[in-house]
């Protein structure tokens, strides 16, 4: 009976290990650092000459990975106990992070013989990781920079958004970092968000305090892999200034999809497109308007190519002047940036003025918008009509207007305002000058009276500190700092009144005197002094600044959302200057 009894075990043993099929899904660690590269293997074992693989391995979501690398290999053998087939498959993936954290790895599927087969799903650990490029010089207390890119994988010319931070054992090091220099390179635009710096966070991964010093915007322009290059900043001691590189990353950038509409050129995002005529003056043939093509939205806004106004017979373009009101929002650069065109028109009647055709990518759709051409209609007039359409009251102003600026004004006779002598002689007055006289004297008095109590006062008064050095001179600098909120409120008066030329007068007479508050004579040397007490970006922004206004100041045509902004540029960096 017991002989049996293992028979029968024998038999169902035979039959349960018959056409068998074993699937998994492993990786070669739990925890990996952000550089590691995470290998998959996937391992589907047939045991049976009746089972059949009739579809191959399907990957969970890989999304949060960049695809390095993969392969399989198939091998066949007979068990010869059993004498049972036996076929194994084994795959291998590669795949890099492109986030921190914990990542979900789901299940892989294959179907055998009509039946679905899956594995477990598991989570693997991405820890942040640290490029450790260290300060020359100092051991001790290095100080390190590292960007960090989530999103790695975009469309050509879709941004992604980087993070940059310092890393160091001593948090005094941190404060000492100076002087970021983001990256530059032809195959990407970076602009920034902004510089300001985080709280301090003092238990980061190996020992070591951490603070976010900037933010940026990446945008890749062409497809393929793009390294962004590190970004760098310098550390200031008291006895060397050292210089530290952050590390470099790798996109994986999208080619935007086929079927791309003839007139698109580089615009990803959203955007509208408008294009309305900014001059106040009646459209005369043969006299300059001005023409503002605006184009609104968020994406890559400051590098795209802007629609241009379409040539014609009908009139005259001149290049446009470009000014725009940008800032960073969820999914780009948002704003608006007008072009703004002289068009001179070369006959009277009806004009019509159009953009040329446009289209832009939309990722979040990923479907190509094309706008088409926007019109702007209008009617020029004949210089006579002009003349014959003004009022009484226009054509009075405009008479006035020019016999003021070319007819001299005569003198005015002064002879009128000579007193006639009288024979008379009048007692009232002169006791009216006696009693004025009087009442001087006894103001001369009172005044003798009120000097004497108060130096009697001085005198008794304890003499005061003549105070430290840097008392003295902080003394000295509130003296001759000068109020630049006056000069803020009358340029922006003479903007609103048109008077340009007295606008720019009063633009370089408030340099001057910012300058001489601070002992600086040029500009260059006032260039130098910012550079070495605000640093080097502050001072590029003040040489900037100057160039902008040399650029306004000799323009032919002035526009007043130039000015607008130019003003709102000097009001924002001399009001830094002066704090």
């Amino acid at each position: 009976m017991q002989h049996k009894l293992i028979y029968i075990l024998l038999i169902l043993a035979s039959v349960i290990t018959y056409g068998q099929v074993n699937l998994s899904l492993d990786a070669d660690k739990a925890e990996y650092a952000g550089k590691d590269i995470v290998n998959l293997t996937i391992i589907l074992e047939l045991n049976g000459s009746d089972l059949v693989q009739q579809t191959g391995f399907q990957l969970p979501d890989l999304s949060k990975f960049n695809i390095i690398g993969s392969g399989s290999v198939t091998n066949t053998v007979i068990d010869p106990a059993t004498n049972t087939l036996i076929t194994q498959k084994v795959s291998r993936i590669a795949l890099e992070p492109k986030k921190k954290g914990k990542i979900k790895i789901g299940s892989v599927l294959v179907t055998v013989n009509n039946k679905i087969y899956k594995t477990e799903p598991f989570d693997v650990n991405v820890k942040e990781f640290v490029e450790k490029k260290s300060l020359a010089g100092n051991t001790s207390n290095d100080v390190y920079l590292n960007m960090e890119i989530e999103d790695r994988e975009v469309y050509q010319d879709q941004p992604t958004i980087a993070v940059l931070k310092v890393y160091s054992r001593n948090m005094d090091n941190l404060r000492k970092v100076k002087n970021i220099h983001l990256p530059q390179q032809d195959n990407i635009n970076v602009h920034p968000i902004n510089f300001n710096r985080s709280e301090i966070d003092p238990t980061n991964s190996g020992n070591m305090a951490s603070q976010i010093l900037a933010m940026f915007m990446v945008f890749p322009n062409e497809a393929g892999y793009v390294e962004v290059p590190g970004v760098s900043a310098s550390v200031n001691s008291h006895s060397n200034k050292n210089k530290i590189l952050s590390n470099k990353i790798r996109l994986t950038v999208k080619k935007l999809p086929e079927g791309a509409p003839d007139c698109f050129k580089n615009a990803v995002g959203n955007f509208n497109v408008s294009v309305y005529n900014a001059s106040k003056e009646k459209p005369e043939a043969k006299k300059p308007m001005n023409i503002v093509v605006k184009v609104s939205g968020e994406g890559n806004l400051p590098d795209m190519v802007l629609p241009k106004i379409a040539a014609s017979p009908d009139y005259e373009i001149f290049a446009p002047k470009i000014t725009s009101k940008v800032s960073p929002g969820t999914t780009g650069m948002k704003g608006v940036i007008l072009a703004n065109y002289v068009i001179i028109p070369k006959k009277s009647g009806a004009i019509s003025i159009k953009t040329e055709q446009f289209a832009f990518f939309n990722p979040e759709n990923k479907e190509y918008i094309d706008l088409g051409q926007e019109t702007l209609a209008l009617n020029a007039f004949s210089h006579e009509q002009v003349l014959e359409a003004r009022s009484t009251v226009e054509k009075v102003n405009e008479y006035t207007n020019n016999l003021l600026e070319t007819v001299n004004t005569p003198v005015l006779k002064t002879t009128s305002f000579k007193v006639k002598e009288k024979s008379k002689f009048h007692w009232n007055i002169l006791f009216t000058n006696i009693v004025i006289l009087l009442g001087l004297f006894v103001a001369y008095l009172l005044f003798k009276t009120w000097q004497k109590k108060r130096t009697l006062v001085r005198e008794n008064a304890p003499s005061k500190s003549l105070g430290s050095v840097a008392e003295t001179e902080r003394e000295i600098k509130e003296l001759l700092k000068t109020d630049i909120n006056d000069y803020f409120s009358y340029l922006e008066n003479l903007k609103d009144n048109g008077e340009y030329e007295k606008f720019f007068e009063t633009m370089e007479e408030l340099d001057e005197e910012v300058r001489a508050q601070y002992f600086q004579g040029s500009v260059s040397e006032f260039k130098t002094f910012l550079e070495n007490h605000k640093g080097s970006s502050f001072a590029e922004d003040y040489g900037k600044l100057q160039q902008k206004i040399q650029i306004e100041k000799y323009s032919p045509v002035k526009s007043v959302e130039g000015l607008e902004e130019l003003l709102k540029a000097i009001v924002n960096l001399y009001s830094q200057i002066s704090k």
